[in-house]
C-alpha cells in the first residue's frame, strides 16, 4: 500500500532539493528513502529506479529553468534581455546546483519530447537574440556562445574557481556587457 503523501511529484520534487543540497551525482533511493522515513523498496511504487529517478529531476528542472528563463526575458530587448536572460541563467545555476547538474543528465528521448521544458528554454534562448537581428546559423552561434560563456562563469563560481580579489558581479557585469557589444556587432565580425 503506497505511504499516504509520497507520490511520484512529491519524490521528485524532494529529490531536486536533495542534489541541491549533496549533489546530483550523490542523488541515490536510499538517501530519498531516508529523507521519506521509508525503506527503498517503497519507492519503487512511484519510481522505476535512479535512472527514473534522476530523469524525473531533469524534467523538473527543465521546466523550472524554462519558466525562470521565459519569466527574465519577457518584454525585453536586447541588452535588458540578455542582462536579464543571463542573471536568470546564473541564479538558478548557482542557487540550484543539483538541478543545474540535472539539466545536463541524459534523458530519453521519447520523455523529452513529452515535455515542454527544453523547447522552452530553446525558446527564450532565440527571443533574447531577436533584438540582435542575428539570421541562421548567426543565431545557432550566438546561442552557443552564450551558453558557453554562462555555464562556464556559474560553474566556476559555483566551484569557488575564481579567487582573484575582483568582485564578481563586477566581472559578470563586464562579461555580459562584452557579449552585448559581440552580438551588436556580430555582422562585422
Amino acid at each position: 500500500m503506497p505511504r499516504v503523501g509520497l507520490t511520484r511529484d512529491a519524490l521528485i520534487g524532494a529529490a531536486a532539493d536533495v542534489a541541491d543540497e549533496i549533489g546530483f551525482e550523490h542523488l541515490t533511493l536510499a538517501v530519498l528513502a531516508k529523507r521519506f522515513g521509508v525503506r527503498d523498496a517503497s519507492l519503487y511504487t512511484h519510481v522505476r529506479g535512479l535512472a527514473d529517478l534522476m530523469e524525473g529531476v531533469a524534467l523538473l528542472a527543465h521546466d523550472e529553468w524554462a519558466e525562470v528563463l521565459g519569466e527574465a526575458v519577457a518584454g525585453r530587448s536586447g541588452h535588458e534581455a540578455l542582462t536579464a536572460f543571463a542573471d536568470a541563467y546564473r541564479t538558478f545555476a548557482t542557487g540550484h546546483p543539483g538541478r543545474y547538474a540535472a539539466t545536463r543528465h541524459p534523458i530519453a528521448p521519447e520523455r523529452l519530447a513529452a515535455s515542454t521544458g527544453v523547447a522552452r528554454i530553446i525558446e527564450a534562448c532565440y527571443a533574447l537574440l531577436r533584438g540582435y537581428d542575428l539570421p541562421e546559423p548567426d543565431a545557432t552561434d550566438a546561442v552557443r556562445l552564450l551558453r558557453s560563456t554562462f555555464h562556464g562563469f556559474s560553474d566556476l563560481e559555483a566551484t569557488g574557481g575564481f579567487t582573484a580579489d575582483r568582485s564578481l558581479d563586477a566581472s559578470w557585469r563586464r562579461a555580459v556587457d562584452a557579449l552585448h557589444h559581440t552580438l551588436t556587432e556580430w555582422s562585422r565580425v
